[in-house]
């Protein structure tokens, strides 16, 4: 039972499902499933289909309806897959009525991130976390997918091996998660200890959305080598550098980024992770302004960073990937005081909404990277003004 926790396979085809809830609206889901389909290549796995239903609420027992359930099957008869990935959290029992009814392998959003973060970790600390966030997805589901075992009926004859099983299943999962919190609120204080030991710098963090450029910022703003590709999720690990702009010493730290339905176990597990950012002064918010949805990602983020209590740090907005937003928006026909226009228009807009604290980059093209130095270097120094005044004439 163990063996539960899926790795997605290279080259796997997958069919992807979605429901309409409520008040949302269907470009809603498209969005949601773009976003699902793009978790399922960095997984390695290939979308052969979508399938989505309205309804106002989804089905207890197979998620969709029986109708929407038999044209997926259907479909599969002809066009064989490897797995269907919803892009909601199923239940255990949803997951092995599913898996029945199609024949199939099942997975939900939840479970395909989880994969992606344990396929990414490389240090003991991202490890020891994913695997913690894994089983903790694992327990409550286990009754539900351990329904094909159990006999039909009650009275006598009824209490076989398979309700032995899972309550063994389910003690020896309790005993890893025990385990594996232990372990990490060892490297919890290790980790601390190492922050205390950086000194009295003030501390800037990089967050955002993911695959909106943190790490390439990092690298370009740091002059380092960070690992950055266009998958979600590259970067796992904190990494913190320190860095000097103009006599004035800082450390700057790349964080994971934030995800739309981000499962709460990943949250919970990954807390001291996230810990470079509460303990940060300073927040640089980068975002992917080329992204048709990057004001929700905002939101995304934004309401993250509440949950983290993180909201109310002095805060940069970095508005990256300019390069793509306007090779995407700009024709060759426009005219040059068109273009000059928007830009102009779209600075005013968020200059106003953050009070000037805002910067429009691309990373890639290296554009205004003097111009985020500038501001961070200004954040950077007010923050030694009132954090370590005795240490502020010795930077100025």
């Amino acid at each position: 039972m163990l063996d539960r926790i899926n790795n997605i396979q290279k080259e796997e085809k997958a069919i992807l499902v979605g429901v309409i809830q409520k008040e949302q609206k269907e470009q809603q889901l498209t969005e949601y499933l773009d976003e699902l389909q793009f978790l399922a290549e960095t997984a390695g796995a290939i979308t052969m289909k979508r399938f989505f239903q309205k309804l106002p609420h989804p089905d207890s027992r197979t998620f969709v309806g029986k109708g929407k359930l038999e044209e997926i099957k259907t479909y599969l008869t002809i066009n064989p897959a490897d797995l269907v990935i919803f892009d909601d959290e199923l239940t255990g029992a949803q997951i092995n009525n599913i898996q029945t009814e199609l024949n199939v392998k099942v997975i939900d959003r939840s479970d395909l991130i989880l994969d992606i973060f344990a396929r990414r970790a490389r240090t003991a600390q991202a490890r020891v976390q994913v695997e913690l966030a894994q089983y903790q997805y694992l327990l409550p589901r286990l009754r539900g997918m351990w329904k094909h075992l159990e006999r039909q009926g009650g009275g006598i004859g009824t209490r076989g091996p398979g309700e032995t099983e899972i309550e063994t299943d389910r003690r020896i999962i309790k005993e890893k998660i025990a385990l594996l919190r232990k372990r990490l609120t060892e490297i919890d204080k290790q980790s601390f200890t190492q922050r205390k030991d950086r000194g009295a710098f003030i501390r800037v963090a990089l967050v955002g959305y993911t695959n909106v450029g943190k790490s390439t910022l990092m690298n370009l703003l740091s002059k380092s080598e960070v690992f950055a590709e266009n998958k979600l999720f590259a970067t796992l690990d904190t990494t913190t550098r320190k860095i000097v702009y103009e006599n004035t010493p800082f450390l700057l730290s790349d964080t994971v980024g934030f995800i739309r339905k981000l499962p709460h176990h990943l949250v919970e597990s990954f807390k001291s992770t996230l810990d470079e950012v509460r303990e940060s002064d300073i927040l640089l918010h980068v975002v992917d302004i080329s992204h048709p949805q990057y004001e929700d990602q905002i939101k995304v983020v934004n309401k993250t960073l509440q949950e983290l209590k993180a909201q109310d740090k002095p805060t940069i907005m970095v508005f990256n990937k300019m390069d793509l937003y306007e090779s995407q928006n700009f024709d060759q026909w426009l005219e040059d005081s068109v273009k000059e226009q928007i830009r102009s228009e779209m600075r005013q807009r968020w200059e106003n909404e953050t009070r000037g604290n805002c910067v429009f980059v691309s990373a890639t093209e290296r554009k205004n990277i003097d111009e985020l130095r500038e501001s961070i270097l200004n954040k950077v120094r007010e923050s030694y003004q009132i954090r370590y005044p005795y240490k502020s004439e010795f930077f100025f």
